[in-house]
């Protein structure tokens, strides 16, 4: 599959590493954000972080930040 190649490419850069961990803090923001939330507005949030976890899934997040740790402190 292309993306899989594609994603696999982007690994080797420090800031591909850096804009993954900028989502995973609008991820966290986000998650903060449900303390305060409505219960109308508790599923477009809890989709949001949906959304930013399947992101950091989908690039192997975990490994990456473990990777390029040096960079991103």
């Amino acid at each position: 599959m292309q993306l899989e190649e594609d994603l696999k490419q982007l690994s080797n850069y420090e800031c591909f590493a850096r804009f993954l961990q900028m989502i995973e803090q609008l991820r966290e923001e986000t998650i903060e954000e449900l303390h305060n939330a409505d219960s109308a507005q508790i599923q477009q949030i809890s989709g949001r972080i949906l959304t930013y976890d399947q992101v950091l899934q989908m690039c192997n997040w975990r490994s990456l930040r473990l990777i390029h740790s040096e960079s991103l402190k």
